[in-house]
């Protein structure tokens, strides 16, 4: 069996252990006689894969007691809805800040259940840079800010963590949750689509401090409601069982290889690859503030974008694939995230070597 080098922004490349893992326990998982996907959420076995995750989540990311963790659906689009029918029915208002093209996303979606100003936007720099936290805006009577901490599109990330003092801060982790260590206890909020670091698609982790709970504006659905599904244990409804049982393998997997400080170490390591290259290449660039690069998302342009297509049919010969960038950008785009493997990285620098000897 060959694999490929998966450089898909999502969903994304999975830790091959955890997937023969999963292989080897698909039919009967730990002598039950039945694969996690034919349990009851209720069960005794599924009860305990549940626990699991959500232990490890905690321990991994350092999560206060104070916080709930809820395994709901919908993905980070569903929760441009679910965070402001939640949340800004405390004061009617919310402060977002615009640094792309889920940012935009998510503030377009919140503006049908309250009041949303732009507290700052990256659209001078084309969003190539994250706006310094002295440019934002900040309404103190908000209900909370709101951040796209990574664009998955843009290729830009906060390195750092806005102080949005009393007014709690909301953040879409979905593409760089778990790739390094963050404090918790600094954001009010923090969702994430598993399908990028943490497994497959069918997964949104909400990690949610107790006190914002309990303001849900009347329209909200009893699924969609925080205290609801916090009450029930994310259990109101069945929750999708074996994406928590990969993500919870997942999990595991990052612990046995040394957590978050590792995680951020092996990041660093293989952006610094690539990023390396495209800053000594004529042939390739990458427009992005140095400060603000993303180390999960890195988009690149060819100088000629008429090789675009050779280019992608000459990775994908050599076993890389899905490198198009979005539609909205186009380009092409490399997405690392924790369970690249460096090889990975050094064979695509590899090729874009010998493809800027033949063309450039």
């Amino acid at each position: 069996m060959t694999r490929v080098f998966n450089f898909s922004p999502g969903p994304a490349t999975l830790p091959e252990a955890v997937l023969r893992q999963a292989a080897d326990e698909m039919l009967d998982w730990h002598g039950s006689g039945m694969s996690v996907m034919e349990m009851s959420h209720r069960g005794k076995e599924f009860i305990g894969i549940h626990a699991e995750a959500e232990s490890l989540l905690r321990e991994l990311m350092g999560i206060p007691a104070s916080y709930k963790v809820l395994f709901m659906q919908g993905g980070a689009i569903g929760e441009n809805a679910i965070v402001p029918m939640n949340l800004i029915g405390k004061t009617g208002s919310a402060d977002y800040v615009n640094t792309g093209e889920w940012s935009k996303k998510s503030l377009k979606e919140a503006k049908t259940y309250g009041k949303v100003s732009i507290a700052a936007s990256g659209e001078a720099s084309n969003f190539t840079a994250i706006p310094k936290q002295s440019e934002w805006k900040l309404d103190p009577n908000a209900s909370y800010v709101h951040i796209c901490s990574n664009e998955t599109i843009g290729g830009v990330e906060y390195h750092w963590t806005p102080d949005t003092g009393a007014v709690p801060l909301v953040a879409d982790m979905s593409s760089n949750i778990l790739s390094r260590p963050i404090d918790v206890s600094k954001y009010g909020l923090i969702y994430a689509g598993a399908q990028k670091n943490m497994g497959p698609s069918g997964l949104t982790v909400v990690i949610v401090r107790e006190d914002l709970m309990g303001h849900a504006l009347p329209i909200t659905p009893s699924a969609f409601n925080y205290k609801t599904q916090a009450d029930a244990d994310s259990m109101y409804n069945t929750p999708p069982t074996y994406a928590i049982y990969i993500a919870g393998l997942v999990l595991k997997h990052v612990k046995e290889r040394g957590g978050m400080a590792a995680m951020q170490e092996h990041n660093r390591a293989k952006a610094k690859v690539l990023y390396d290259y495209l800053d000594q290449s004529r042939f390739f660039s990458n427009s992005v503030a140095r400060d603000d690069r993303s180390l999960m998302n890195v988009p690149f342009q060819l100088r000629d974008a008429a090789l675009d297509e050779a280019f992608l049919k000459g990775a994908q010969a050599k076993g890389m694939i899905q490198l198009k960038g979005h539609r909205v950008v186009g380009g092409m785009r490399a997405s690392i995230y924790n369970a690249m493997p460096i090889e990975g990285v050094r064979a695509l620098v590899q090729y874009m070597k010998e493809f800027e000897q033949q063309h450039g």
